[in-house]
């Protein structure tokens, strides 16, 4: 009787690993996906540098588009809330955030990241990694249940439920959650106030040398090799969730999209400098210095999607987006 309890135990743990035992993809009962506009959002990533990585990290003298890294987007499209204007990472490519204000660890999730999967089974994953000085960081223990092979080819798709602690795990304007209590434990980072957070792209390469692996480690495997320039996890937005009221500088830049005149409004007891940035980099009324009320003529400026980029007198930046008709 024993021996047979053991193999139900045995087949019950089998069936767990194969099936998958993580939250479903957004839009199924048990889901821990976060839409991008849920109100629990109360502020959004405001700075992003990247480190981009090859588009194959086992051949580097692969091309495409006349370069051998991921080369699609601009860092500031991951700042702000979601609109799929996204920055592809590259394979194990690194993006680090900076927070407008020090984030704390409270009851649920803390923090949420936005991919732009097209689907629920077309994921591109990232580590994601936390820190309270901007040079210290702690990695979230992380667990990919996909086979380990074959290789998860170009286009091949993953199960959610076999994901956990990884960011990609949703689809397009949908967050995957992250609780700083999973980090509790560290004595390398200030979990009550967090101000950078760091996405790495996994690789996704299962080839010895090149494996990327979990906090249990298993190899994690993803849809590899993507010789293109978008290749690697395509970061839209990180929204906080936890942050203290009084550190947001709330600005709001309306109506959007806008024909002619943008207006601005802002909290802060000062005129700030504003930059519009539009997608190909190009600043436009650079330096212009905005009051607590004001607009701006943007009849010149061409169709199209833009940044507004706020420097604040603290040295920290705010970045809103809108668009031009």
């Amino acid at each position: 009787m024993i021996r047979w309890t053991f193999l139900l135990i045995l087949q019950l743990a089998s069936t767990l690993f194969v099936h998958g035992q993580y939250p479903p993809p957004a839009g199924q009962p048990g889901t821990t996906a976060m839409y991008k506009d849920s109100s629990a959002f109360r502020e959004w990533a405001s700075k992003c540098t990247l480190e981009a990585g090859y588009i194959n990290l086992v051949d580097t003298t692969v091309v495409f588009m006349g370069s051998n890294k991921a080369a699609y987007g601009f860092p500031e499209d991951a700042t702000g809330p979601p609109d799929n204007f996204v920055v592809s990472l590259g394979d194990q490519g690194i993006a680090t955030l900076t927070l407008p204000a020090p984030m704390f660890d409270s009851a649920g999730p803390d923090f949420a990241v936005f991919e732009n999967p097209f689907s629920d089974a077309f994921l591109e994953l990232g580590f994601v990694e936390v820190s309270s000085n901007g040079i210290d960081f702690v990695r979230f223990p992380s667990v990919s249940l996909t086979p380990e092979a074959p290789q998860v080819s170009t286009f091949d798709t993953l199960d959610a439920t076999k994901i956990h602690n990884l960011a990609g795990k949703y689809r397009v304007f949908y967050g995957t959650p992250f609780d700083l209590a999973d980090l509790n434990d560290s004595l390398t980072v200030d979990i009550s106030a967090i101000t950078h957070i760091r996405i790495i792209d996994v690789g996704g390469c299962i080839q010895p040398g090149y494996q990327s692996f979990d906090s249990q480690g298993h190899i994690i495997n993803d849809p590899w090799p993507t010789p293109f320039h978008t290749c690697g996890m395509d970061l839209d937005a990180v929204g906080i969730i936890h942050t203290p009221i009084q550190a947001i500088q709330p600005i709001r830049v309306y109506p959007n999209p806008a024909h002619h005149m943008l207006h601005i409004e802002h909290a802060v007891h000062s005129s700030i400098r504003l930059t519009i940035i539009d997608p190909l980099g190009k600043k436009h009324y650079p330096e212009r210095f905005v009051n607590q009320k004001d607009e701006l003529d943007i009849s010149d400026l061409s169709s199209g999607f833009y940044i507004a980029r706020f420097a604040l007198p603290d040295g920290s930046v705010v970045i809103r987006k809108f668009i031009k008709q």
